[in-house]
């Protein structure tokens, strides 16, 4: 017997019926006064990209305050490229296929909201000049036209218990930066690595 499920008909046929109305109804292109509320109040979010032939994929983590994506008009969105480890997984991506999907956290809320569009990055000096930060510029910005955004209900936010202090992990009880390096570069210094880390990552926030 197999236990895979390996067609659409396969799938749909363990999870009968059809799925809530409002779930499908509830999908706008369109950046009306609820949903500017919420883009331009959350903090972090990740995107998830995926490349050309060579089948890259990628989902980063992408934070800053709350107010730094820019809305540019009612279908598009614009974030600043800020400082990270130069791997450009994302960019690649974005160049060889625009197609993105954005996935948006409020730390208290616990909806979250979905974005999938076509992005494109930007070295335009008025449109970078928007994104100053104590006098440093992002290198690019990458715009998004938005294909579908909605709202993703509470359920795993909940189950997770993300927004809950009984849910917080004591940092100290996880490998450090350092260490997960080290694990697989047997000739990394994990421990010089992780004395320096935070003064590092101080001078190259932005």
């Amino acid at each position: 017997m197999s236990y895979t499920v390996n067609s659409i008909e396969e799938l749909e046929a363990l999870y009968p019926g059809p799925p809530a109305e409002a779930s499908i109804r509830k999908e706008t292109q369109r950046i009306n006064e609820e949903y500017r509320q919420l883009i331009e109040t959350a903090p972090f979010f990740a995107i998830a990209s995926i490349g050309g032939g060579d089948g890259g994929m990628d989902c980063s983590p992408r934070g800053d305050g709350p107010g730094s994506i820019r809305i540019l008009d009612e279908n598009t969105i614009a974030f600043a490229d800020r400082r990270g480890n130069n791997r450009l997984d994302t960019l690649r991506n974005i160049v060889a296929d625009p197609r993105v999907a954005l996935l948006f956290l409020i730390p208290g809320w616990h909806e979250c909201l979905r974005i999938n569009g076509r992005a494109t990055i930007f070295t335009d000096p008025d449109l970078l000049a928007g994104f100053e930060v104590k006098g440093r510029l992002p290198i690019t910005a990458v715009v998004v036209q938005i294909d579908t955004m909605y709202f993703q209900c509470a359920r795993a936010i909940k189950r997770a218990g993300l927004w809950e202090e009984a849910a917080k992990i004591d940092p100290k009880t996880l490998p450090t930066a350092g260490r997960l390096v080290q694990s697989v570069m047997d000739d990394f210094d994990g421990a010089t690595y992780d004395a320096g880390l935070q003064e590092r990552q101080a001078k190259t926030m932005y």
